[in-house]
């Protein structure tokens, strides 16, 4: 969030679906850990919003239904793998995948993906001259 807003008063609403432990916990002690991204989609996602998808394998259960459900209520989907890259990277609406059987390369070029990309969207509601004089 602070990396996108300082400088374009974009206040995006980004929410993490993996940082709360205790809620986590909870639901995968009540429904299953293949539930646990699934879940809060359908307390916090609204059509429109786009849910990105981080999963070297692609095929973790939590990941590909989190995938499925968002791709079902409107949502678009992002999902970055490696490997084969599994069924994430079939559903998602689009697919940045790293084609490496090395956790560390992928997690590494997943992490880079996301910096990008919060540049991305952070110069693209800045005006020209301002990407060209502001440092980041």
């Amino acid at each position: 969030v602070k990396g996108v807003r300082t400088a374009t008063g974009l206040t995006a609403r980004v929410q993490s679906l993996s940082t709360n432990i205790e809620l986590l916990s909870a639901i995968a002690n009540d429904l299953g850990y293949e539930q646990v991204f699934e879940y809060q989609l359908q307390s916090l996602a609204r059509p429109g919003d786009v849910l990105i998808a981080v999963s070297s394998s692609g095929s973790s259960a939590n990941i590909v239904r989190a995938v499925d459900w968002a791709n079902a209520h409107g949502m678009t989907t992002i999902a970055l793998t490696g490997f084969g890259g599994g069924p994430a990277r079939r559903r998602a609406t689009v697919a940045v995948h790293v084609d490496s059987t090395n956790y560390g390369v992928i997690e590494d070029t997943h992490q880079a993906c996301m910096h990008l990309l919060a540049q991305y969207v952070r110069q693209s509601r800045m005006p020209a001259d301002a990407v060209a004089t502001t440092t980041f």
